[in-house]
């Protein structure tokens, strides 16, 4: 969908964008700016993080010949090929996000509910029509967090405050983050005070739909006795409300079996 301000026009994941020696291709998403540069020898790329109040709503890009100010850090890599297109591929988290509700939700017993959490996204920087990966960018500056059950035991995981929405349509819609449905299982016999757990982000693919929105698949995690017996399944479709959707990004991570169980003891840590 075309922008007319200033020459600027929607940015779109997944989509081939191609470049003159000399030009640069400026993108505005999330919380960065990046600067894409081909030259006769070498891609350049800079970027920097915006200190931003709000979340912005929008992507725009625009290719032309403006640089920003020396400043601004600068990668440069080899051309390997002739090639002169860039493509721009979605990434969710490489390690797993806690997700914390700004308010505690208690879910009685036998009860279950499903909240909507809206995750960060990585750009992956590509080129090439084989996509080598070039870098990949944050796309808001990721907080980092322990979980476990000591300074020894544990990962290290990122951290993401969520308002944990139980009404999809409450949930913002923006280009740089993606969409999980997460359905809560609480089969104990007494109450669950969910305060916080852990998305295994790798395990997740992306999905986008005709609006550009991302998705992944839902997570059902089911809790029998104690916070440590949490047991998840990743489910293989997506929520019908996502819409028709192609897949963008495979998850990083295939559903190893020993991989979940050590996830399953730090589920809600």
């Amino acid at each position: 969908m075309e922008n007319n301000t200033e020459g600027r026009r929607d940015g779109v994941w997944a989509q081939p964008y191609s470049l003159a020696s000399g030009q640069t291709q400026f993108h505005q998403l999330g919380h960065i700016r990046l600067w894409v540069t081909l030259l006769d020898q070498e891609w350049q790329i800079r970027s920097e993080t915006l200190e931003l109040d709000t979340d912005p709503a929008s992507w725009t890009e625009t290719i032309g010949h403006t640089l920003p100010s020396a400043s601004v850090p600068l990668q440069r890599f080899i051309r390997a090929s002739q090639s002169s297109t860039v493509t721009f591929l979605p990434a969710l988290a490489n390690l797993p996000t806690v997700i914390r509700p700004f308010q505690p939700l208690t879910i009685p017993a036998g009860g279950r509910c499903t909240i909507y959490v809206g995750t960060l996204v990585w750009m992956k920087v590509c080129v090439g029509d084989k996509q080598a990966v070039l870098t990949e960018i944050p796309l808001a500056s990721p907080s980092m967090t322990w979980v476990g059950r000591n300074t020894m035991e544990g990962e290290l995981c990122y951290a993401s405050p969520s308002f944990a929405r139980l009404v999809l349509e409450a949930v913002p819609k923006r280009p740089w983050r993606a969409v999980t449905p997460v359905t809560i299982i609480n089969r104990r016999e007494q109450s669950l005070l969910l305060e916080r757990f852990s998305l295994p982000t790798p395990l997740l693919s992306l999905h986008q739909n005709e609006r550009g929105q991302l998705w992944t698949p839902g997570v059902t995690v089911e809790v029998e006795t104690d916070m440590n017996s949490a047991s998840l399944h990743v489910e293989q479709s997506l929520l019908t409300a996502a819409g028709t959707c192609r897949r963008v990004a495979d998850a990083r991570e295939k559903m190893a079996r020993g991989r979940l169980v050590r996830a399953f003891d730090r589920m809600f840590g």
